[in-house]
């Protein structure tokens, strides 16, 4: 008897059995696949905390399809296939002297499910919004080109794969610019009421708060001429033991979450006490370039306008030793310009982002912590991040998101069939069609 094929996402959180996988090399493949399939998800680098990249019967991995289709220098624009990992991206167009003008914190996730999920950097735009140009494989395996005039497109950026398969992305870019970045703790009564003026100040802002600590690291950057000179410091040489030094203060706080608390302040004192400075270009200076799989996200964004009342609220709450909703260092804030796609975190707004991280990724779903900050989240009108843990269904996805019940009605339109529908996904559009029953196994 042949054993059954598992589905395992980077932490293994998620698991679900398959039959048929795909590896696709040129767009012919992969529109025939699709056409093919009754029901069908796509997956890249199983980053996802969201279930949203397997659970039915026929898969396709996208990661071979990641070479650069073309290169206009006079544009500055690249054209890409989907499954090319975002640093072979960001690489290529530093070779010629670009940038994306808004990163995300990450540089391992494919270009086609960072653009499904609505990834983002801080200070800019969503990633989606810096896309001129795609190709969608359409539910039947026909092409269709959408380009930044269409009206599609507004629907398309952030659309969890639900409306096609984007197959090939031209992005606009920029030239690339230097930052002098500064990183250095605030007391929180310092950074929050200055967050208006900072955002006008800095070209860079993105804040790491500590629970616990009454503090936030403030990370700032600022444009520079690339000839200028900067005294670089990058803090004690310890610094780069962070991880392996939360994962053992972090060990048994699924079992005693009080602990959390303590492992904080030390991890305060001893991480994020320090002052650095240094400058490059915005990938150099600000990507993170590689990310542990013992992590499990959230993350929650709300109109910049609310956020303070929300802070109040969430550090009072988070900092009361009498529950359970201790979260592990740090909290990362970031800012979004406001657009208009349909399901961005920052349609319609200014957004502030905070990310919520369990470094025990096997106990994840004891963690409190991701309860608490949903709950106070929906209360103020917040937007879960897509590829992230949330448990908010179309019920009040339909509250927070102007355009929901539009997309819905778009997305039973160019999928009748339900064919990009998993389990998952069926829940969060209430979708009634019985997709195929896949078991989750969640660790």
């Amino acid at each position: 008897m042949e054993a059954q094929k598992i589905w395992k996402s980077w932490n293994e959180n998620v698991k679900h059995p398959y039959k048929n996988l795909y590896e696709v090399r040129t767009e012919e493949e992969l529109s025939s696949i699709v056409a093919k399939a009754d029901n069908i998800r796509i997956f890249g680098n199983k980053q996802s905390s969201a279930d949203i990249s397997a659970g039915v019967d026929t898969l396709i991995d996208i990661r071979s399809y990641d070479q650069i289709v073309d290169i206009d220098k006079e544009k500055k624009q690249i054209t890409v296939q989907s499954g090319m990992r975002l640093s072979t991206l960001l690489e290529e167009i530093e070779k010629l002297e670009w940038c994306i003008p808004c990163l995300p914190d990450i540089n391992t996730i494919t270009i086609g499910g960072a653009l499904a999920t609505g990834t983002h950097g801080t200070s800019g735009y969503i990633l989606a919004e810096y896309v001129h140009e795609c190709r969608l494989v359409l539910a039947d395996g026909t092409i269709r080109i959408v380009n930044d005039g269409d009206e599609l497109m507004d629907a398309l950026r952030v659309s969890l794969g639900l409306l096609g398969v984007v197959s090939e992305v031209t992005f606009q870019c920029e030239a690339e610019y230097i930052l002098h970045v500064k990183e250095g703790p605030q007391k929180d009564k310092e950074w929050l009421p200055n967050i208006t003026e900072n955002l006008k100040k800095h070209d860079f802002l993105r804040i790491l708060w500590l629970p616990h600590t009454g503090y936030g690291y403030v990370i700032t950057g600022d444009k520079i001429h690339k000839d200028k000179e900067v005294v670089v410091n990058n803090g004690p040489a310890y610094l780069k033991h962070r991880r392996k030094v939360s994962k053992i203060l972090y060990k048994y706080s699924h079992k005693f979450p009080w602990i959390t608390g303590i492992a904080n302040k030390i991890l305060h004192r001893i991480f994020f006490s320090s002052q650095k400075e240094h400058k490059g270009s915005l990938y150099q200076a600000t990507v993170t370039k590689s990310r542990g799989s013992t992590l499990e996200l959230a993350e929650w964004t709300v109109a910049l306008d609310k956020f303070p009342q929300l802070f109040q609220e969430l550090k009072k709450e988070l900092n009361d030793w009498s529950n359970d909703a201790f979260v592990h260092i740090p909290m990362d804030v970031r800012f979004i310009y406001k657009d208009n796609s349909w399901l961005s975190y920052a349609y319609g707004q200014d957004t502030v982002t905070m990310g919520c991280v369990s470094r025990n990724a096997e106990t994840a779903d004891t963690y409190e912590a991701f309860k608490t900050v949903e709950r106070i989240f929906l209360k103020y009108g917040g937007r879960p991040h897509w590829g992230k843990r949330f448990v908010a269904k179309d019920k009040e996805l339909n509250k927070i998101y102007p355009k929901w019940e539009d997309f819905k009605k778009l997305r039973q339109e160019m999928d009748p069939t339900d064919k990009f529908l998993n389990p998952y996904l069926a829940a969060l559009v209430n979708k009634n069609k019985d997709v195929r029953k896949t078991e989750s196994v969640t660790v």
